[in-house]
């Protein structure tokens, strides 16, 4: 087919290439050419006509004809000697005509004019003018013989134009013929060779497709096709190898499934158990706690003054470790019950959060003096009010515990927007933490300072990132502080919550119904709330 379309291309250029060489010849060289011999030929009549008239009337209007047509004549001589020089017999038909005009001015037109400017009265001498008018007889039959051939050549062009263009439409028919032959052919050679294979191919996949994958696919047809068929084949083998080994997966994780679901029934169960004990142990471990400190102290309002100043002491240690103990028991149920309410998130305005917060410090924060700047409205999140609450009392009792004791303390709450979430903080000029420290402080019962220096549990900052994670967010220190501390956290913005699934609600005794404990704000860079007992 290929080499069909190159022979067909050339032929059908080289026809074309002719057809437009003998047309552009006909009508760019031979039709300018014989219009302009037909000008020179009306010019050279002009000049003898003229002559002729000047010569019998002695007129000097009758010069400016013979003038014009002496300027045409070299003017179409120049235009029609490149037009003929293709062909030798219009060139020479051109050459005799021009020397015949030459000769006839030479030896008539010019000796007549020159005897009329002298006075000579030449419509007498009949002879002169009758060997004018034979002289110019001679060039008129030399026009009939440029005529002549001009009618020859153009006849000849027009010929051999209409033979070219016949050939031409012959040689186009019959190269349509070949082409509706040839593709004809091919057609059929491909449906034997091609399509019949091919659709042998595509009703074998379509078998394996539809599930048939042990049906082994032939393999038909030229070379390239075998090789398509042969790369389906291996794929139908792939296929069958990864579903067996697909089914094998399938079987032990169907196992897996069932072992991880007694697991979670398990842990789940395992789960409500401590639950219900964190619940009991909040309440059963504190009242020996208090009996002992009630009775501790009744020892000493009964026995003060028998009691010696070590004695007094020791009831003094005695209060302070049952207090403390129902401080941290208070703190770890608060931690442990942050995330498992099981209500569900909804719109949380934080100013409201941070108004709770500072009217539980309002005692802690008069002490100290401290001054809360804050933005004029804080955003709106998802989440839990009591946590949120809890959160920023924990983060603002920090930074009026851990105060500089040179300088009030000045606590400044931020609030950003930073790619779809809220970006927080609580920056305070106080004591500070240094920045190996900066995760060590968000684990429980961590501490960086002694009770002695600053009371607490080392729960507090722990509190908040539980807080914090159960929220989707993050919370971290900014180390690159150089005065003071500032704690940074995100929070998700205000949306339509995504549902999620209610929490396993613990079994708790009749008796047992405790509340959720106020959070107590601990750890370091915490400050216990109001009214807290030492």
């Amino acid at each position: 087919m290929l080499l069909l379309v190159i022979g067909c291309a050339m032929v059908g250029a080289e026809l074309l290439s002719r057809t437009v060489e003998r047309s552009d010849d006909l009508a760019g060289r031979i039709q300018p050419a014989q219009s302009a011999a037909s000008q020179l030929q009306a010019a050279l009549l002009d000049q003898e006509t003229a002559v002729r008239g000047y010569a019998l009337s002695g007129d000097e209007q009758f010069l400016e004809p013979y003038d014009q047509g002496v300027r045409d004549e070299r003017r179409l001589l120049a235009e029609l000697r490149p037009l003929v020089a293709p062909d030798r017999e219009l060139a020479d038909d051109l050459a005799a005509v021009s020397g015949g005009a030459r000769q006839w001015r030479r030896m008539q037109a010019e000796p007549l004019i020159e005897r009329v400017q002298k006075d000579e009265d030449i419509s007498r001498d009949g002879q002169a003018l009758q060997e004018s008018r034979r002289q110019f007889d001679g060039l008129r039959a030399l026009f009939d013989v440029q005529n002549r051939h001009f009618d020859e050549a153009r006849d000849a062009g027009r010929a051999e134009l209409l033979e070219i263009r016949r050939l031409r439409d012959w040689t186009f028919g019959v190269m349509l013929a070949a082409f509706i032959g040839t593709g004809v052919a091919l057609a059929v050679l491909l449906n034997r060779m091609v399509e019949r294979p091919l659709r042998r191919l595509r009703v074998a996949s379509r078998r394996v497709a539809g599930g048939a994958f042990e049906r082994r696919i032939r393999s038909h047809g030229p070379s390239d096709l075998r090789a398509v068929s042969a790369a389906v084949e291996d794929m139908r083998r792939r296929i069958v190898e990864e579903l067996e080994a697909t089914r094998s997966r399938e079987e032990l994780l169907a196992r897996q499934a069932a072992d991880l679901d007694a697991q979670a029934a398990e842990l789940r169960r395992s789960n409500a158990e401590l639950e219900q004990f964190a619940y009991v142990a909040s309440h059963d471990l504190q009242e020996p706690l208090r009996k002992v400190a009630a009775f501790c102290q009744l020892l000493e309002r009964r026995y003060g003054e028998v009691l010696d100043e070590r004695g007094r002491q020791y009831i003094d240690f005695a209060v302070d470790g049952a207090t403390r103990m129902q401080v941290l028991i208070n703190d770890l149920l608060a931690f442990s019950r942050v995330g498992r309410a099981g209500e569900e998130p909804r719109t949380v305005p934080l100013d409201a959060a941070l108004d709770r917060a500072l009217a539980n410090l309002a005692a802690a924060i008069e002490e100290s003096g401290a001054r809360i700047e804050r933005p004029g409205r804080l955003p709106e999140v998802i989440g839990d009010p009591t946590t949120l609450t809890m959160l920023w009392q924990n983060l603002i009792g920090n930074a009026v515990k851990f105060r500089h004791p040179a300088r009030p303390p000045r606590i400044t709450v931020t609030a950003r927007e930073r790619d779809g979430r809220w970006l927080l903080g609580v920056a305070d000029n106080g004591i500070g933490v240094p920045p190996e420290f900066a995760e060590k402080i968000f684990v429980i019962f961590q501490r960086l300072h002694s009770r002695e220096e600053y009371e607490g549990t080392g729960i507090g900052l722990a509190l908040c990132r539980k807080i914090v994670e159960q929220h989707g967010g993050r919370i971290e220190l900014d180390t690159d502080r150089a005065e003071g501390a500032r704690i940074s956290f995100t929070l998700p913005a205000a949306r339509p919550p995504a549902p999620r699934p209610e929490p396993p609600s613990p079994a708790l005794p009749p008796s047992s119904s405790p509340s959720v404990p106020e959070p107590r704000p601990d750890g370091p860079g915490t400050a216990p709330p109001p009214g807290a007992p030492a």
